[in-house]
């Protein structure tokens, strides 16, 4: 049985088509039906590019059915995201999610399909992540389960995603030493983005579903490599900036799905992520120090 695939595009043509031409190359491509959710341009100056993408996407093949679902007003990806994943997986029980830069492996639908398939009745299992970040540990050659629902290619299912709510009163259930878990024991910054969200600096969906999985003890499928590439780290994503830092290449190799795994978080990939986390946050900062030296006393 294979999930539907839900597609979220707007004004990126060439990384829409690198998206569509990978999604094509996975061994379940023509078994599955492909819903893409095309939102609006925000201003005049983007309605050329968002009709060269809806361009791209009418001349889709490979699959067994495309559906292009054009929206004239400008929802923004957080509200389609909303929108599409709830529609589809309210008809369909399961759901699949890609975005317009996301490069998948030709194995990609194979470990999701499997997944959802193999944990469809394991109701901690609120999530299925088709990507990772790049951390590596002894031994990590088996998949793991983590909270975080990492979004760079994914899937749910009904079951799970009926707890989804974009509500900010979600930061009130949190404890002190919650919040410190959930920002991977202060490694990271995710509290921030709710933050953000309550002061409407920023408007996004993910914070919240990483929540609500959180709070309920539930818990993420990853694969032991990862399955998708993350190519929107270009200045061209909404949310992404220019580093690559997070993303991993696509593997070429299948994933096989485990299901006798313990349902926990693995203790392993959990400190793995503080390690990494860190680094790269210890990274960030002495490269903007760097600039700030070199703009103050120039090159040495």
């Amino acid at each position: 049985m294979t999930a539907p695939i839900v597609l979220f595009v707007y004004n990126r043509p060439q990384h829409t088509a690198a998206t569509l031409e990978a999604l094509k190359a996975n061994h379940q491509a023509e078994n599955s039906d492909l819903y893409i959710y095309s939102d609006g341009p925000k201003k005049p100056a983007d309605a050329a590019l968002v009709e060269e993408v809806r361009d791209v996407c009418r001349t889709v093949e490979g699959f067994r059915s495309v559906q292009l679902l054009c929206s004239s007003e400008n929802r923004g990806l957080a509200e389609s995201i909303i929108k599409g994943v709830s529609e589809v997986v309210a008809r369909h029980g399961r759901v699949i999610v890609l975005e317009d830069d996301l490069v998948t492996s030709p194995h990609f639908l194979q470990f999701m399909n499997d997944a959802l398939e193999a944990y469809q009745h394991t109701d901690r299992v609120m999530h299925v992540s088709g990507a990772t970040y790049p951390v590596s540990w002894p031994g990590n050659d088996t998949c793991y389960f983590q909270t975080i629902p990492l979004c760079w290619g994914w899937a749910t299912w009904d079951r799970a995603w009926r707890y989804f709510a974009r509500d900010i009163a979600v930061m009130d259930r949190f404890s002190r030493l919650q919040r410190w878990r959930f920002n991977y024991n202060g490694a990271h910054r995710y509290w921030d983005q709710l933050v953000g969200n309550q002061q409407g600096r920023i408007k996004t969906w993910f914070i919240f579903w990483y929540a609500q999985v959180f709070l309920r003890g539930g818990l993420s499928l990853f694969p032991p490599r990862s399955l998708v590439r993350n190519i929107g780290f270009d200045g061209s994503g909404i949310h992404c900036g220019t580093s690559g830092v997070y993303t991993a290449e696509a593997a070429d190799k299948a994933v096989l799905v485990e299901t006798n795994l313990p349902l926990v978080v693995s203790r392993q990939a959990f400190k793995a992520h503080v390690v990494f986390f860190n680094l790269v946050g210890h990274s960030r900062w002495r490269r903007r120090f760097e600039k700030l030296r070199r703009m103050l006393l120039g090159p040495t």
